[in-house]
């Protein structure tokens, strides 16, 4: 063999050759198996045990066994059990921490706005009364005051009924109506104070010495302020629900798994390679099979959570039900000064209270109408709107877009979770598979949630409870008790956006998606990108592929270009508006 490598040197300087060459492979090889990189990558994920200077032979693995050297030990293998479990879930947490802090900003911010509206209607209350009954406005005070406390408290969650708020505040103001509008001449101290007083707030459901004023006012509050509560609680749920991310758990075979595709590889001095894409989804699908579970009830949870947002902005119209508690008071105290005589008559019947000479209308005279305009205004007895409103009323817009559009990137956090933490790519050329290096993942990559893990090649995942159990069953139960308190919510399912020509401050270029404007389908998700949504066409329903448009309901009407019978019945209609307003302006 030596006469062929070196066939014109003698026996003693082939010799010398060869060994050279032996020696120099001998550093190559040590050189190409040292265990320095895989020493600093252990180092930079925070680990501190000891990593041998050069692979082993006879290491003793429970995770990485291969053939050949290794630069592992078992006690590095346990450090890397600590590692993939601290560092998984820290990721599970990042990447739910934005939603966690939209939906408890967004408390916030709807509580304060709500306050806000509650603070402007009590003030315009307040005026209205000082200004036209300034006879009981004093003694009013303390009712308006606790009516408004009553609905702040039922808005933040508390026990409180707004229909008997309401007529509670009617009962008391009747006495009062009685003694300063009706009948001035009756001593207001001794009527309020006395039996006489208790008896005017026990019959004044039957009496109706306001009309249908407070019933109305009662139903309005009620349906919108119930709306703005769920939304509330609804937004409380969802914090509770992300808060129960934090204390998921990772199995023993996951913890097993997670090792072998994150750190088996740096045994072999492979530092630098990256986990095939099928193989990480399975990994990552079987570890948080157990969050996917809440995917279904969280994206119930988010539909429920639009609907509520757009009911409150929509038909039930929270802001114009308690900006318009002044005019419903209004309106009502009026009735009842038309009203007077036969008020007296009745009252003096039941509680029998003598009230002397009756004034000129008779009591058996017919109801007179107060007013057959009715205002868009929920001032009636102001001309113009009050600037702080249309701020107010912007603001709520603007808070209602704002969330809406976080929210519906976060509609599928739960099952975007895996691609997310695998950070998959299309352009692998090599990659790691469980065992080695491979060209690419030829195992079959399963779905989200327990049972599409039967099937994981990966993970043995077996359905044990989970550690968000009560979680899901927490927001299943919310979206079963909301849907039958609101079954109206049903009926959004199409229209579930406000009018489809809704612009901000009367813009018509400026619209974005949750206005209707154009439809998004399920979209991608520029945070929570969607693989199954791509290609979707625009102007599809998100629930499927049927058309946004409701064939069954007429569409918007527009103000501009239409027939002249249209534009005669605009200006009648503006014609009759502006007599409202001056009847208003006149009366007050």
């Amino acid at each position: 063999m030596s006469r062929g490598i070196c066939p014109r040197v003698n026996s003693v300087g082939c010799f010398w050759i060869l060994s050279l060459l032996t020696f120099a492979v001998k550093v190559i090889d040590v050189d190409t198996y040292s265990c320095h990189e895989v020493r600093t990558a252990f180092q930079l994920v925070g680990l501190i045990n000891r990593v041998p200077e050069t692979p082993v032979t006879d290491a003793d693995l429970l995770f990485c066994k291969h053939q050949g050297p290794s630069c592992c030990t078992r006690k590095m293998e346990a450090s890397y059990q600590f590692a993939v479990k601290r560092d998984t879930l820290h990721s599970v947490q990042v990447y739910t921490l934005e939603i966690k802090h939209v939906i408890a900003f967004h408390v916030d911010a709807f509580q304060d706005m709500f306050q806000s509206l509650l603070s402007f209607s009590q003030g315009h209350l307040s005026s209205l009364l000082e200004a036209s009954f300034p006879s009981l406005s004093q003694q009013a005070l303390p009712h308006v005051n606790q009516l408004f406390s009553s609905l702040s408290l039922y808005l933040r969650g508390g026990n409180v009924s707004v229909e008997g708020e309401v007529h509670h505040f009617f009962n008391n103001l009747f006495p009062l109506a009685y003694t300063r509008l009706i009948n001035p001449g009756v001593e207001g101290s001794i009527m309020v104070g006395s039996k006489m007083g208790d008896c005017l707030r026990m019959i004044r459901p039957d009496v109706s010495p306001f009309g249908n004023h407070a019933v109305v006012m009662a139903q309005k509050l009620t349906r919108a302020l119930g709306v703005g509560r769920q939304l509330g609680l609804a937004l409380e749920e969802g914090l509770e629900v992300m808060n129960a991310t934090e204390h998921a758990r990772l199995s023993k075979e996951c913890v097993k798994s997670l090792v072998k595709m994150m750190y088996c590889s740096h045994c072999r001095g492979l530092t630098l390679i990256k986990p095939c894409g099928g193989y990480c989804l399975n990994v990552m699908r079987g570890c948080l099979a157990c969050l996917s579970e809440l995917d279904q009830p969280w994206r119930r949870y988010t539909r429920l959570v639009k609907k509520l947002t757009h009911a409150m902005a929509g038909q039930h119209s929270l802001e114009l039900a308690v900006l318009g508690v002044g005019g419903h008071v209004n309106e009502a105290l009026l009735y009842t000064q038309l009203h007077g005589p036969l008020i007296t008559a009745t009252v003096d019947k039941v509680c029998g209270l003598s009230t002397g000479e009756p004034t000129h209308m008779h009591p058996t005279s017919p109801k007179v109408k107060i007013s057959t305009v009715t205002l868009s205004s929920p001032f009636p007895s102001s001309p113009s709107f009050h600037p702080s409103l249309e701020g107010l009323q912007r603001q709520l817009g603007h808070l209602k877009r704002d969330f809406l559009t976080t929210l519906n990137r976060y509609k599928s956090v739960f099952t975007m979770l895996p691609e997310l933490l695998c950070e998959v790519s299309n352009d692998e050329s090599a990659c790691w598979s469980r065992d080695g290096v491979v060209e690419s993942y030829t195992g079959r990559v399963v779905g989200n949630g327990l049972h599409a893990q039967r099937n994981n090649p990966e993970v043995k995942v077996r359905n044990v409870e989970c550690a968000v159990a009560e979680a899901k069953e927490r927001l299943e139960n919310f979206n079963t008790d909301t849907e039958e308190m609101f079954p109206e919510l049903a009926e959004m399912e199409a229209w579930e956006e406000l009018s489809s020509g809704e612009r901000e401050e009367g813009s018509t270029t400026e619209c974005d998606d949750e206005d209707g404007c154009q439809a998004s389908g399920d979209g991608q998700d520029k945070h929570l990108p969607e693989p199954s949504s791509a290609g979707k066409p625009l102007g599809k329903h998100p629930e499927g592929d049927s058309p946004r448009e409701n064939p069954s309901k007429p569409p918007l009407v527009k103000m501009i270009g239409g027939s002249s019978s249209a534009s005669w019945t605009q200006c009648c209609s503006l014609a009759l508006l502006f007599a409202g307003l001056c009847l208003q302006w006149i009366l007050f």
